[in-house]
Formats: structure tokens, sequence, C-alpha cells
């Protein structure tokens, strides 16, 4: 086992370096300049020495591959780089708002678990019959409904009836857990409905695929009760598939809601990666990407060590 946990660790590297090259290599072929951008945006008229002396403060001026070395070398010291278009470390921009977007993930899975894990099981005990198809309409409702969508009914909802609006601004847990929590539970509400709805369906057809299984007929004959087998035996195998789709979806949510968070009025990692992308801003693009790649492999990996912890069939040499 922990040879395969090093074994992965080290495939790691190799991964995140060719996303690193296409994502370095992508940016560059797009259309656009961030010099010009920032003359552009400030409505000023600028010489092309001007622009030429900005290029190589940026260190655009240099060969495609010294950039590419020298942004590795300082990822390799935990070092992105300042921003080309605020002027700030990366890791501070980052900083800010991985919190937001880290926090409304974690609130946004632990809804989509509560409710899909439950419903799911349910559903498979009593397929075919009008519970199972009221959790399949509140399944299916729950992927036709885009995420924004539910949250402007939810934002309409509440100013009408109870005349509230979501914060301007985001306070931390630390400072303020109330408050908190207040902005955070209704977006997690809205994206957690959406994310358990693919989890319900799984849980649901894992759970009956698992029921007609030759062991849990054996236990069932052996006559333990319903409950221990379905708590020991059978849900806990079939979670196998559910924790794998519950991990991705995680390491999406991380920075893929964007217009959640434009929703909202919050200021999260997918926000600014729109913003870095308008700005044609290179280092905070390649930084986010590498950050999104980072997430999804390493929750990967996690997945496949708590897999190997609740079966113990799997066993990693």
């Amino acid at each position: 086992m922990a040879r395969y946990i090093v074994h992965r660790l080290l495939l790691m590297i190799p991964t995140l370096l060719g996303v690193a090259a296409l994502v370095f290599l992508l940016l560059r072929v797009l259309p656009g300049d961030i010099v010009e951008l920032k003359y552009a945006g400030s409505g000023t008229f600028a010489p092309r020495e001007a622009i030429e002396r900005e290029k190589a403060q940026l260190g655009l001026d240099k060969p495609l591959w010294r950039q590419f070395v020298d942004w590795i070398g300082g990822i390799a010291r935990l070092d992105f780089g300042t921003s080309m278009w605020t002027g700030r470390p990366i890791t501070y921009e980052i900083a800010i708002r991985l919190e937001l977007s880290l926090e409304l993930a974690i609130m946004a899975t632990l809804v989509a678990v509560l409710i899909s894990v439950p419903l799911g099981t349910i559903a498979a005990l009593k397929q075919d019959t009008w519970v199972d198809y009221f959790v399949r309409i509140f399944s299916i409702a729950g992927l036709a409904i885009p995420s924004f969508w539910l949250g402007i009914i939810i934002i309409l909802v509440f100013i009408i009836f109870f005349h509230w609006l979501p914060p301007l601004t985001f306070t931390s847990f630390r400072v303020n857990p109330k408050a908190n929590l207040q902005q955070l539970i209704w977006p997690a509400l809205a994206v957690g409905y959406r994310y358990s709805a693919v989890a319900t369906r799984m849980t649901r057809s894992a759970v009956l695929e698992v029921l007609r299984e030759d062991y849990i007929r054996t236990a069932r004959a052996k006559g333990l009760w319903e409950k221990t087998v379905l708590t020991r035996h059978a849900l806990k195998n079939a979670l196998l598939p559910v924790i794998t789709v519950l991990g991705l979806e995680f390491a999406f949510l991380v920075g893929g809601l964007v217009v959640t968070e434009q929703v909202f009025n919050l200021n999260g990692i997918g926000k600014l990666f729109v913003e870095a992308i308008s700005q044609r801003d290179y280092t905070m693009v390649q930084s986010l990407v590498v950050l999104t790649a980072f997430v999804f492999i390493f929750v990967n990996f996690l997945v496949d060590l708590v897999n190997a912890l609740i079966d113990p069939r799997i066993r990693y040499q």
C-alpha cells in the first residue's frame, strides 16, 4: 500500500507538467495582448516603446521556452509569480478567494450526501412504488434545473417574502460563523441539490445491483436483521461508485461555480478564472489551471484510498 501511495504521488508530477505545458502553449496561441488591453482599458494612448518596456517588465520579451522554464521553476518553489494585470502576488489573489470556494464546495457536498444517500437507498428498497417514482422525479428535476436558475429563484423568494438580500462582502467563518453560514447556505443548497441528483440515481442503481448479489441472499438466509444486511453488507459496497462520483463533483465545484458565484455575489475561484481569461492574465490563468488539475488529481487519489478502506477486496500493490 505504501508503495502504491508513493507511486501515485510521483505520477502527479508528469501529469501536472503536461497540463502546465498545454495551458502555457494554448494561452500564447490565443489572440490579444495583455499590455495592449491594459492601456486600452485605461483609455490612454501608449507609444510602441512604452508597450515594449512593459512587456520586458512582465517577461514577455523572452523566448517561450525561457518563460516556461522560469514559470515551472517558480512553481517548484511554490512561487506562482505576480499577476500581470493587478501586479499582486498570485498566491495572495488565490488565497483570498480559495477559502470561499472550498467552503462552498464542502457545504454543497455535504448537502448532496445528506440528500442523495438516504433517497437513493429508499428508492432502491421501494423499487417501482410511489416512493421510487417520487425520488426519480426529484432527481431528474435536479438534473434539469440549472443551479444558477434555482439560485435566482431562491433570491427572489427571499426578497419578496423575507426582504433578504445576499451580503455584498464575504464574511469568513473564523470571523463570524453565523454571518458566514447565512451567506453560503443558500448557494450551497442550490448547488448541492443539482449535485445530489446525479448521486441519488447512482446510489439507487448501485444499491439495486448489490441487493441482487449472492452474499446478500446468504446474509438474509442466516437470519440477519434487514437493517444489518442493508448497512453492513449492501450499502457499504454500493457506496464505492457513489464516492467516486462525489469526489469528481467536489473537484469540479472548487473552480467551476462561475455563474452561481455571480448570482450570489461571491468572489470565488470561478469568478477569478473568468476575469483572468478576459484580461489575458497569462500567469494567473496558468496558475489556476494547474491548481484545478492538482485538485482533480489529488481528489482522485483520495477516492482510491477511501475505496480501499471501505472494501477490503480492493488492494493496491
